[in-house]
Order: C-alpha cells, then sequence, then structure tokens
C-alpha cells in the first residue's frame, strides 16, 4: 500500500496565538505537519530557504517586511513552495498583491478551519485558491493582468516605504536593512520623485493603499 506523502507547512504570523490557533487546526489532520513558524517576513525567507516547505501559510501584513514583500523574494528563489496569504483584509491591493508575488491562495482570518484546510488541499494540487468569502470573479481579473501600482517601485523602495510608513527614522531604518542612513535617505528621495508624494503623511497613505502596511498590525 502506497503511503500518502505527507505536507510540509510552515506558518508565519507575528501574533503567537493565531499561529497556535493554525497549528492545531493543522495538526488534526494526518497528512500534514508543521515543520516550522515565523513571526516576520524576514525571518519566513530565511526559514523558506533552510526547511523548504511545500506549503507556506504567511500573514499579509506584519510589521517590518510584509507578507506581499516577502512571499516576492521566497516566491523568487523558490517557486515550488505553494504561498497562502491570510490576511484580515479583503481589499483589492492585498489581494492583488498577493497573487502577483507569486502566492498560490488567499484565505481572510475570520474563515473556518474546514476553508484553512482545502485551500492547503488545492494549492499543494498547483491550483489558485481565494476565500469563499471574496468575489471569485477576482482571479479572472487577476489573470487579465488588471494593475493597480502607477509607481514602478523597486522591493527595496518597497520594503524602505513601509518602513517609513510605520514611523521609522532613516537611522532605525538602515539599522534594520544593514544599509548607511546616507543609502535610505537616497531610497527615499527615489521614492519621494516616483510616487510625487513628498510629506510622511502623504507617503503613508500610499504605503496603505499599496498594502505595505495597514498601521494596525
Amino acid at each position: 500500500m502506497t503511503q500518502t506523502k505527507k505536507i510540509k507547512i510552515v506558518l508565519v504570523d507575528d501574533h503567537k496565538l493565531l499561529r497556535e490557533g493554525l497549528r492545531n487546526i493543522i495538526e488534526q489532520k494526518t497528512n500534514m505537519f508543521i515543520i516550522g513558524e515565523a513571526s516576520d517576513g524576514r525571518e519566513a525567507i530565511k526559514m523558506c530557504s533552510k526547511l523548504l516547505p511545500d506549503v507556506l501559510v504567511m500573514d499579509v501584513a506584519m510589521p517590518g517586511l510584509n507578507g506581499i514583500e516577502a512571499a516576492k523574494q521566497i516566491h523568487k528563489n523558490h517557486p515550488e513552495i505553494k504561498i497562502i496569504g491570510l490576511s484580515m483584509h479583503a481589499g483589492k491591493q492585498f489581494i492583488q498583491g498577493m497573487f502577483k508575488a507569486g502566492a498560490f491562495g488567499y484565505l481572510l482570518k475570520d474563515g473556518d478551519a474546514d476553508e484553512l484546510i482545502t485551500a492547503i488541499t488545492t494549492v499543494i494540487e498547483h491550483k489558485k485558491y481565494l476565500s469563499k468569502h471574496i468575489n471569485q470573479d477576482f482571479l479572472s481579473t487577476l489573470r487579465k493582468g488588471d494593475n493597480i501600482e502607477k509607481a514602478p517601485l523597486s522591493s527595496r523602495e518597497k520594503e524602505v516605504l513601509q518602513l517609513i510608513a510605520e514611523g521609522n527614522s532613516s537611522k532605525k531604518i538602515g539599522e534594520i536593512l544593514f544599509l548607511s542612513s546616507k543609502t535610505i535617505d537616497v531610497h527615499r528621495n527615489n521614492i519621494m520623485k516616483k510616487t510625487d508624494l513628498h510629506t510622511i503623511s502623504e507617503l503613508t497613505k500610499y504605503a496603505i493603499q499599496q498594502g505595505l502596511t495597514t498601521l494596525e498590525i
């Protein structure tokens, strides 16, 4: 008798209680097991490179490095990992951002346990999954290449923009990204030129619109 291969899963969320809840749901299934947990996007990138899970269930809105940018880097380095975004937000910018970053699924946090399992079993079969509480026509919109992002910010600029919106100084951002304050200031100026926005409040609003932060995390 052929033994079913177990699905290796990594959980990423900055709230430990939520990770514990997800773990309890998943570990009830005999064909799934958690091989690692992370609390932020950067830790998730390192963990995926080390553990190579089959599925990554990751919060979309996390401080420091959000799930969209983390997903983009993970998908680039390990396209075989099936990423499922997990969020309280059903906004187009978050959903579109995750799928464009390479995610295979998107779940809302107020969904039920069965839907989490359904999403995992769906993406492992190389099929896209969108929460049943979101208009399913959205997937066809994504296939048409609808793009809400007008300013072509680089991944690094998006990281810097998120950290600016979250109230960090150039010095602090440099420490987080292991860059000099001068380099951060260059990125800040480039962001302002590309977006034609010149105040912190304008940049913060733009970061929220683009799904880089919610300021509720």
